[in-house]
């Protein structure tokens, strides 16, 4: 009898360990595409992924803040730290994962030298990474800044623009779309990815892996410690993890682990 309840309790535990579940909300390329590598290792833990691909950088905090995901994986912490100040939530950061250079392309341009007097240069047009944005701007020598140090520039803010260059914020995934439009946009990697730009190949002026824009994953202050997020960080920083990113994105992507 006692044999008995023992595996009994054994089956019990094994399938409430079996059915842990974590909803995580991603941008497709890259986050999605190392999430669903880490399905595998995940699901030997006993730990179900369901991975929800969203296009916009807003609702995957909101769905997190009102516990409709259990975490996300798409944002940088300088966007993080913007969107908790703007909407009031608490939401935090449990593990760097990787960095996504920021690059500026054009279909227009083979180099910076050939940028025209008045190009107009499109950016996104969150804080966050409109600030990004000119400060590689700045990096390149195209522009100077009045403060070289802030991270949320603006068009306020640019000092000296010898090119007299044309500045237009647009949301971030339409960038790529505009392309044919501007002389110039500076495109989040993973939008870049998407059009199936190469960021080693097509831009003209990229980030460099010092960059301290690396993306993290995020859940809610009273869901950091749990079992399944410390699973899920434990997978995304292992070695095999680190191998993946480094062989499949070729320097588009780079571990921050």
């Amino acid at each position: 009898m006692k044999k008995l309840l023992a595996a009994f309790a054994a089956v019990v535990a094994l399938s409430a360990h079996a059915d842990e579940t974590l909803t995580v909300a991603a941008t497709a390329v890259p986050q999605a595409e190392i999430l669903e590598f880490v399905k595998p290792m995940l699901a030997k833990e006993g730990v179900t992924l369901n991975v929800k691909v969203f296009n916009d950088y807003i609702q995957p905090n909101v769905q997190v803040d009102q516990k409709r995901m259990d975490a996300n994986f798409f944002q940088h912490q300088p966007y993080l730290d913007e969107f908790n100040k703007g909407k009031g939530t608490t939401l935090v950061s449990v593990a760097k994962i990787h960095v996504e250079p920021f690059g500026a392309y054009s279909d227009k341009l083979k180099s910076l030298a050939e940028l025209p007097d008045g190009a107009t240069v499109a950016m996104p047009n969150d804080a966050t990474n409109e600030g990004r944005a000119f400060l590689l701007l700045a990096k390149a020598g195209l522009i100077t800044l009045k403060d070289p140090g802030n991270i949320l520039s603006t068009p306020r803010d640019v000092d000296q623009n010898p090119k007299n260059l044309k500045f237009r914020e647009l949301e971030a995934a339409t960038l790529p779309r505009v392309l044919t439009q501007v002389d110039l946009a500076l495109i989040n990697t993973n939008y870049a990815l998407s059009a199936k730009l190469d960021p080693t190949k097509d831009a003209l002026i990229i980030e460099g892996a010092e960059s301290p824009y690396a993306n993290i994953l995020v859940t809610r202050e009273d869901n950091k410690d749990a079992p399944g997020i410390q699973k899920l960080v434990a997978a995304l920083h292992s070695p095999e993890t680190r191998q993946f990113i480094i062989d499949k994105y070729k320097g588009a992507v780079v571990p921050a682990f």
